[in-house]
């Protein structure tokens, strides 16, 4: 099968160890990429440092968009580093909790933009970072969600803020294609994370996927990190644009 052996990846947006960044990070290590992780910030560190440990990343540090000049240093870290990056994981996404458990046509104007800037504008910007050192191609993916396409109780704002992170997906994807860089989502089914964990009534979304679909299986960190190394590597060259569905067929019930 396909080996990442000799790429470069970095890993953004691990909490712990039921994020899908880590099952990412995990399945990217084991195909023999070297990981770059970070976290959010000090709160955080003593939860995913030692996971980083774990599966030997070469470089790992803080890394919150919404500082300025963060993001910047770790891929001046990078550059100085490797100087080159084949792989870029995007798994961050935000929003006000007022905003979230309230009706779309509520939401304030300062809490969609934070949404919006945090979980969409970061990954563009990290691409933009990223694209001088993919000299010679790379894959950039985020993590997305099948209530950007149609509605999901409960979801509320973050249906449009991941519908404009597919959109920027596919447009990224159009403008880079002739680099060799891809851009993909990654779009798992419901799945018991800590961002997950926001939503309302979350459990039943998390029994009624089980139930929907058709493998009758709630999505894995295992499943999604075999995605994603699958589409980090020199066989899925000719894939870009995609948002994956891996979600057991939940998502065409």
């Amino acid at each position: 099968m396909f080996s990442l052996a000799g790429k470069r990846a970095l890993i953004v947006g691990v909490a712990n160890e039921n994020s899908i960044a880590w099952g990412c990070a995990k399945a990217l290590k084991a195909q023999g990429a070297d990981i770059v992780m970070t976290w959010l910030n000090a709160k955080a560190e003593p939860h995913v440092r030692p996971l980083a440990e774990q599966i030997g990343a070469t470089l790992m540090g803080p890394l919150d968009v919404s500082v300025p000049g963060q993001a910047e240093a770790m891929f001046d870290l990078i550059a100085e580093t490797w100087g080159r990056l084949d792989v870029l994981l995007h798994s961050i996404a935000y929003a006000p909790r007022d905003d979230l458990h309230g009706r779309v046509i509520d939401c304030s104007a300062a809490g969609f933009g934070q949404a919006m800037d945090i979980s969409v504008h970061s990954f563009l910007r990290m691409i933009h970072m990223a694209e001088p050192l993919m000299r010679d191609g790379g894959t950039c993916m985020t993590v997305s969600f099948m209530g950007s396409g149609r509605v999901v109780d409960n979801y509320n704002m973050m249906g449009p803020v991941k519908a404009a992170l597919d959109c920027a997906v596919r447009y990224a994807a159009a403008e880079l294609g002739g680099a060799g860089i891809r851009v993909h989502a990654l779009s798992p089914g419901p799945m018991a994370t800590r961002a997950a964990s926001g939503l309302a009534h979350f459990d039943a979304l998390l029994s009624k996927a089980a139930e929907r679909a058709p493998t009758h299986q709630l999505t894995t960190l295992n499943d999604v990190g075999a995605m994603a190394a699958f589409l980090a590597s020199d066989e899925a060259r000719n894939l870009t644009g995609g948002i994956h569905a891996i979600d057991g067929g939940y998502s065409i019930t």
